[in-house]
């Protein structure tokens, strides 16, 4: 990757944010996982999934902007209800 296609901080929150969300959703047996196109449910692992971005919610409290606070609060409250 050469300096003018490096990712922003933001591009990279994001896609961390994108990739624990799909990951959690995997996991949930709500989505296909890709690698063989089967859903599959994995509670302990949807679960890790969930805690890392509800850590990562209150850590991030006050770093983040109100766009950035809502959809991951609404994501985290999403993903719980269907942990359920």
């Amino acid at each position: 990757m050469t300096l003018e296609s490096k990712l922003t901080e933001q591009q990279l929150f994001d896609q961390l944010i994108s990739s624990l969300v799909h990951s959690a959703w995997v996991y949930l047996g709500k989505i296909k996982n890709p690698m063989n196109d089967k859903l599959e449910k994995n509670v302990d692992q949807a679960s890790v999934q969930i805690d890392m971005l509800d850590m990562l919610f209150k850590r991030m409290t006050g770093n983040m902007s109100e766009e950035e606070d809502k959809y991951l609060g609404h994501v985290i409250h999403e993903l719980k209800m269907n942990f359920v």
